[in-house]
């Protein structure tokens, strides 16, 4: 029989994050790493609507737009991708670090009236926009019905 070690505040961070995630979902996770620990982290999002789209705004500073993908299964949009830490000189010896790197992942499940085919992403300033433009619907006119 083999022991497992219990860590009784494993599991905080999740809960943190459950609870209040406009607080804490932007704050980096612990993760197992064979016996250690990993950091990850997970970008910002906003998404707002207008009369013809839904917009997902991610902010992925210092990541460049071919280390992005952006997928769509069964009406879950996926942002993936990876911010690389990237040494500007080997002399460069550092003092504090506050920023974080690894691979990320954001999903959202969209609503029923999108048209997936014409989902279209752009990367401007460090934002990156996902246009999910919305299935247009004839509106039927009111159409009498004889009583028979």
């Amino acid at each position: 029989m083999s022991l497992i070690r219990w860590d009784p505040f494993a599991s905080v961070d999740e809960t943190f994050s459950r609870m209040l995630p406009s607080i804490f979902g932007s704050w980096p996770r612990v993760a197992p790493n064979n016996g250690g620990a990993k950091f990850g982290w997970r970008p910002t999002a906003d998404i707002s609507e207008t009369p013809q789209e839904y917009l997902i705004r991610a902010e992925l500073p210092a990541v460049k737009k071919e280390d992005v993908q952006v997928t769509i299964d069964s009406n879950v949009i996926t942002i993936q991708g990876e911010r690389k830490h990237e040494r500007v000189d080997d002399n460069e010896r550092a003092h504090r670090i506050e920023s974080f790197h690894g691979t990320f992942s954001r999903s959202f499940v969209l609503p029923n009236d999108v048209n997936t085919d014409a989902i279209r992403c752009e990367s401007k300033d460090g934002v990156l926009t996902v246009h999910v433009p919305k299935a247009q619907t004839q509106k039927q006119k009111p159409k009498q019905i004889t009583v028979e």
